[in-house]
């Protein structure tokens, strides 16, 4: 077994934002290799989060963007469980990314369940109609259909979208990874865009 160095925990806990026991089981688990301590942080993470889910998010921040000419604007509701958090600088930075995120990348709704059913289905009926002029047969046009309209979440969808600052991360990833390093459960409940004429 490796030996398990406070350099190699020291550089994991800033990787990982996570306590240092966390981090020297994490390399011990992994015989000291720092990308598997990774993943295995990760995949403990992910579970920590799970059992997070139960709890009451009521406490958080409203936080506004305003885009550079005053043209575009952002109201975001962002909840976790303590005020103590909702103080925090992490915590605080995240809302803000946040609300830019959605003025930049215009957001339906939060999640898949929050689009307005009359849009979906003026979506779905949309690319029915380009399937069959299109000329395909039905059972294939349902298959294109899906998947244009997995693809029409993945835009509406705030936790599907790729965050702006970082693409190969989505929203719901990054919620993830903060509710992993804050430890509370952190929930996005609402937002509104303001553009001005509209």
């Amino acid at each position: 077994m490796a030996e398990i160095t406070a350099k190699a925990v020291k550089q994991l806990r800033e990787s990982t934002g996570l306590g240092m026991m966390d981090c020297k089981k994490a390399l011990q688990e992994t015989d000291g290799d720092l990308e598997k301590a990774v993943d295995y942080l990760r995949k403990q993470g992910l579970s920590a989060v799970e059992k997070r889910a139960g709890r009451e998010a009521t406490e958080g921040l409203v936080v506004s963007y305003i885009h550079p000419g005053s043209r575009l604007g952002v109201l975001l509701e962002v909840n976790c469980e303590t005020d103590f958090v909702a103080r925090t600088d992490d915590f605080q930075q995240f809302a803000k990314d946040l609300a830019m995120h959605i003025a930049a990348s215009r957001p339906v709704a939060v999640d898949r369940e929050g689009v307005p059913e009359n849009t979906v289905e003026r979506e779905r009926r949309i690319f029915m109609e380009q399937a069959a002029n299109e000329g395909k047969p039905e059972h294939i046009a349902e298959k294109i259909v899906n998947g244009r309209m997995e693809k029409f979440y993945q835009e509406a969808c705030l936790l599907e979208q790729a965050f702006v600052k970082d693409p190969d991360k989505t929203v719901q990833d990054l919620l993830t990874e903060i509710t992993a390093r804050i430890g509370e459960k952190i929930r996005i409940r609402r937002f509104s865009c303001f553009r001005l004429g509209e």
